[in-house]
């Protein structure tokens, strides 16, 4: 087995940067970019762009900038950069009292930081109940680091993110039964400025839905996991898709970088 990296065909060698490699495949209800195959099936959701254009942001979100009806966290970190420290924040101004207060009592210390398990205190005390796995991955997205701790700012982010995205859930709950099916799913996700194929919609669904697949169905914190997976790995295609084509070229480490997060909350 001494010779094992050489039996490799490619002469990829275990361990060895490979090179860069273009995962095009344009989003599904984009238009194509060239002339129709004969074979090639009608798109889901016709669109103008490989990126469904988000709604205006609510009223609650108004203080920040917005993007699919809740703020947009900040810039991304360089790749290869997921553990890098958190810079000290403060409150963005106009932000309700209500949610000063309910972050100073999280943070006992007085850090100006609270760490994922006082995050979820401070959640569920607004009866926004979610496992550490969804903290995680909201701490994530609005630090771009794993730090796993959070500053005023980003706690506000996630506050008024979490308020819209309730709102999303109640409104296409139509039958108010505290869970959303493939079809309700769908729309809102475009809702949310996001276009998904049935094929990801139904991956999507079995994967969130807490009886295994069986309903058919999520209800709400696995909701906000999924739009949370939805919207994080889109955001991180198009950080790469920079003419908006619906195709982008990865090194080997850098989609390793933007993958794995999502998978080890």
């Amino acid at each position: 087995m001494s010779n094992y990296p050489n039996q490799n065909p490619s002469g990829y060698p275990y361990g060895a940067p490979p090179p860069s490699q273009s995962y095009s495949s344009a989003p599904y209800g984009a238009p194509p970019s060239g002339p129709p195959h004969p074979n090639q099936p009608t798109p889901y959701t016709p669109v103008a762009s490989p990126y469904s254009q988000p709604p205006s942001a609510p009223p609650s979100a108004a203080p920040h900038q917005a993007y699919g009806g809740y703020p947009a966290p900040p810039p991304s970190a360089p790749y290869g950069s997921p553990f890098a420290s958190l810079m000290p924040s403060a409150f963005p101004p106009g932000t309700d009292p209500n949610v000063i207060a309910c972050f100073q009592v999280a943070d006992q210390d007085g850090s100006g930081f609270i760490d994922d398990k006082e995050l979820q205190r401070a959640l569920t005390s607004y009866n926004q109940s979610f496992g550490l796995r969804t903290v995680h991955l909201l701490m994530y997205l609005f630090t771009n680091s794993n730090a796993r701790k959070i500053g005023p700012k980003e706690f506000t982010q996630v506050f008024y993110s979490l308020q819209s995205w309730r709102g999303i859930f109640e409104r296409f709950d139509r039958d108010r039964s505290g869970k959303i099916d493939s079809a309700e799913l769908r729309e809102a996700l475009l809702s949310l400025g996001f276009s998904v194929s049935p094929a990801v919609l139904d991956l999507l669904v079995s994967k969130f839905d807490k009886s295994g697949g069986k309903n058919k169905a999520i209800e709400y914190d696995n909701f906000i996991e999924c739009c949370l997976t939805v919207k994080g790995l889109t955001e991180k295609f198009k950080e790469k898709d920079t003419s908006f084509s619906g195709s982008a070229t990865f090194a080997y480490e850098s989609f390793m970088l933007t993958v794995l997060p999502f998978l080890i909350a």
